[in-house]
């Protein structure tokens, strides 16, 4: 299992989460996991419609101590 990297965008608004996670991504290696903590409830949404424009893989959305984290697996 891969270690995701963590980008903590909890108390930021939409679009912000989606817009540090397009920054961030092309800065690691194809095949990468990230983790996008993101408290604002339009990220459940904007992150997986985000990863389908961009050809970019949504590995699902986790539930965890530092609240909902969303996965993503850069594919190109």
């Amino acid at each position: 299992m891969t270690t995701p990297e963590v980008i903590d965008c909890r108390g930021q608004r939409c679009p912000l989460p989606v817009i540090t996670l397009a920054r961030r991504l092309p800065e690691l290696p194809v095949g990468a996991l990230v983790r996008v903590l993101a408290d604002d409830p339009a990220a459940a949404v904007d992150i997986p419609a985000w990863c389908r424009l961009r050809d970019q893989e949504f590995v699902g959305q986790v539930d965890g101590p530092d609240g909902p984290g969303y996965d993503v697996r850069r594919r190109r």
